[in-house]
């Protein structure tokens, strides 16, 4: 709980060829030997996860990639997987050999981060074996058009400052606003969560998406009670004002609705963080298809994580039960988890996806794309159990431009 979840730091990730010095540059901006440094090229044959902290932007997960120019059979499949770190990336450092230059490799890199919006910054390694002229970096910068150009070197740490500097620069501006549910609250609101404790329930302390949320309204100065379902009613008729806003977990919905005053607003944990990780308008979008399902039609639920099941397990009992009664006969039900979508997607009628918890903003984006681009609606837990309760446009209350979609036309 003292440490930042993985899923919210800013992803920076490491590309080059072999033995341009990434692992030796995240040595450097880390200040500590961890990552194995090698004069043999290769040294790094799959994407490395280091989680630390570069003030002024915060924690972050810093990805030590294989070489661009690996070789052989075995080396092109050590490419596609250090390329596939894309999809999570938010900010890439494209480290420079400085004795050879820019090249190639380094021209496909930035225009793939180009292709897929994603920011980077040229690092020119070894410059203390090869001096590199200013004019130089702003030429290289101008041509591969990169966000800034930084001669460094990580043997003896020159230039590092200027590194960190230029990352505070170009982070995305989001990780200084980004909140759960802060920006629905004023100082001295009242939040209450209804959190249940069943099966699926931690022994000895709550999920994480559950403490996230309370502590992003103690950092809005808010208040926060937490309850079990059956006690919430009883908790809202205490309080000496009404609470600005009621949060649940999708499971108990229909209870939270029935005991939360209309006028107070209501939503679930899964559907703030739909907003949080990814793109609620679209996953309200997709719940319009549930309604469009006929019996043996194709779905998928998916989870970016892998987890205990329990006896009644959300992904694979209760929702796929929830849906064939919707539908009123058998669906085909496929699961997949981890990072990895079946490859037959369009085969599908709808993707429900997990609250993606355990994953960042921009890998759950670029699933999100993923789906859309072979033509299949989207939805998340949390707003296709609303809708499959029949109260989606209470859940979206907080989010008064959302209930719109729900009214118009098909």
């Amino acid at each position: 709980m003292n440490e930042t979840p993985r899923g919210n730091r800013l992803h920076i990730a490491l590309f080059g060829r072999r033995n341009a010095g990434k692992s030796s540059l995240v040595n450097a901006l880390t200040n500590q030997s961890l990552a194995i440094v090698s004069a043999v090229a290769g040294t790094t044959t799959d994407p490395v996860y280091k989680s630390m902290e570069i003030l002024p932007i915060g924690p972050v997960v810093v990805i030590d990639t294989a070489g661009l120019d690996d070789e052989g059979e075995l080396g092109q499949l050590r490419i596609e997987k250090s390329l596939e770190v894309l999809r999570k990336t938010d900010l890439v450092l494209l480290v420079v050999d400085a004795t050879i230059g820019v090249g190639e490799p380094e021209q496909e890199l930035a225009a793939k981060c180009i292709s897929q919006k994603i920011p980077f910054i040229l690092v020119f390694n070894k410059c203390d074996q090869q001096p590199i002229a200013e004019s130089v970096r702003l030429q290289a910068k101008d041509e591969l058009h990169a966000s800034d150009a930084v001669a460094v070197s990580a043997l003896n740490h020159q230039g590092i400052s200027e590194l960190k500097i230029s990352l505070v620069r170009h982070a995305p501006a989001r990780w200084e606003t980004q909140t759960i549910v802060g920006d629905l609250l004023q100082p001295g609101d009242i939040a209450v969560l209804c959190v249940p404790i069943d099966l699926a329930a931690p022994a000895g302390r709550l999920i994480l998406p559950q403490v996230q949320v309370i502590r992003d309204i103690l950092d809005h100065d808010a208040l926060a009670y937490t309850v079990k379902e059956r006690e919430l009613k009883e908790c809202i008729a205490s309080l000496n004002r009404k609470p600005k806003i009621v949060i649940t977990d999708s499971q108990v919905f229909l209870k939270a609705d029935a005991d939360t005053p209309p006028d107070v607003l209501l939503t679930s944990f899964s559907i703030l963080f739909a907003r949080y990780k990814g793109d609620l308008e679209t996953m309200v979008r997709g719940a319009r298809a549930i309604n469009k399902l006929k019996p043996g039609d194709k779905v998928l639920i998916s989870e970016s994580c892998t987890h205990h099941r329990v006896e009644d397990d959300i992904g694979t009992v209760k929702i796929p039960r929830w849906l064939r009664q919707h539908v009123g006969g058998e669906l085909i039900v496929d699961h997949s988890s981890g990072l990895t979508f079946p490859q037959n997607l369009s085969e599908y009628k709808l993707v429900l996806h997990c609250g993606a918890c355990m994953t960042n903003r921009r890998e759950m984006l670029a699933r999100i794309v993923q789906v859309e681009q072979a033509g299949v609606p989207i939805v998340n837990y949390g707003v296709a159990i609303a809708a499959l309760m029949g109260i989606l446009h209470r859940a979206l209350s907080p989010f008064p431009l959302l209930q719109e979609i729900l009214s118009e036309p098909e």
